[in-house]
């Protein structure tokens, strides 16, 4: 699968590879701006199970 996205990137060697980081960049900016706070709304962090 990696290397079918791979070699659907344009260009030579060094732009395949800043295309890349920049690709995962936003993919980890993405999920952490709006996926990440939206699942957070599913989960009931403040409910505590452990006394001390």
């Amino acid at each position: 699968m990696y290397a079918s996205l791979w070699r659907l990137l344009p260009g030579p060697l060094w732009l395949r590879i800043l295309l890349a980081v920049v690709l995962v960049i936003v993919a980890l900016w993405a999920l952490v701006t709006f996926l990440f706070p939206w699942l957070n709304g599913f989960f009931n962090t403040y409910d505590v199970t452990v006394d001390e």
